[in-house]
């Protein structure tokens, strides 16, 4: 696929204006009208409506977007790593260090891990896990490079990528009265006061506030730094847990069950990374996983809509 087509285009959808962007991209309205004439005929169908108002992506045309936004990001930071290799001298590669909260970004993980040994084999990768404290501190105290946690956040030195959004859960011990919700759900009426486990007070704010679903206050008296941790606590019937829908197919657990809350907003995992670094790896390794985690959202919006027209 032409990277000038993709620019273009994506350059129209962001202005709404064939001029716009052609201006922007230093080119003729001809040209860039041409571009996307050639992917439409590529893709067989229409991307842009062309409108008295706004031009508009069409539903394939926001997908595409997506896609090219993520592509072309990839494209820049190969890019710089290549001019940087270049100029630099010879140098051992230096080792990626991925911080993981507990499962992370569920399946997005792995994929992007495979994919950058994949694209850079000759840079090592060491994956470190990361406990609830820690999603600010170890990229601050430079103890990772990149770091899949939840939930969203914004810190000023810090670089914030989504890449899911998930329904929320309560995990709670099997012989809990809640246990029995766990095929229909419930809400956050009937989970805001379960005895959540505690969490060290040094603990970012904006953890807290997730697990305890903001207002949340009683607690149980045992304290949580991991999933094992929460999940030992609650098969025992000493608290409760909560977490992303995505938690429970990570880890099954004897004792517990998942019950989801059905009118909980949804929560978010990223991907944090320095916003100082200019370690080209860094720019790699985003790129690749905002490509993918794209990519996967679709495929997994398609299958949710195939499965409910089956139903």
């Amino acid at each position: 696929m032409d990277l000038r087509k993709l620019s273009s285009f994506l350059a129209v959808v962001e202005e709404e204006h064939y001029g716009r962007a052609a201006a922007r991209l230093f080119l003729s309205p001809a040209a860039v009208t041409l571009h996307v004439q050639q992917l439409e005929r590529e893709f067989g169908t229409r991307l842009l409506d062309r409108g008295n108002g706004p031009v508009v992506p069409t539903i394939a045309g926001r997908r595409l977007a997506s896609h090219a936004r993520a592509l072309l990001a990839a494209a820049n930071a190969a890019v710089e790593d290549v001019t940087e290799a270049a100029l630099a001298p010879a140098a051992a590669a230096r080792t990626l260090r991925v911080g993981i909260m507990g499962h992370g970004s569920a399946e997005v993980t792995p994929a992007a891990v495979n994919a950058f040994r994949r694209a850079r084999p000759e840079v090592p990768v060491e994956l470190l896990q990361l406990n609830f404290t820690e999603h600010i501190s170890a990229l601050r105290e430079d103890r990772v490079d990149v770091a899949f946690v939840r939930p969203a956040f914004e810190a000023e030195d810090i670089e914030v990528d989504i890449l899911t959004a998930e329904q929320r859960i309560v995990a709670v011990p099997a012989r809990s009265p809640l246990a029995d919700a766990a095929g229909t759900g419930v809400h956050v009426a009937d989970v805001i006061d379960l005895p959540y486990l505690q969490l060290p007070r040094h603990t970012p704010r904006n953890f807290t506030d997730y697990l305890y679903f903001e207002t949340g206050e009683h607690r149980a008296p045992d304290y949580a730094l991991t999933p094992q941790d929460i999940l030992t606590s609650v098969a025992a019937g000493r608290g409760a847990g909560s977490g992303l829908k995505s938690f429970a197919r990570y880890y099954p657990w004897p004792g517990t069950r998942y019950v989801p809350v059905l009118d909980a907003p949804r929560a978010h995992s990223v991907l944090a990374t320095r916003a100082t670094d200019t370690n080209p790896e860094v720019r790699i390794f985003r790129a690749l996983t905002v490509a993918l985690a794209r990519e996967m959202s679709t495929l997994e919006e398609r299958l949710d809509t195939s499965t409910r027209e089956r139903k």
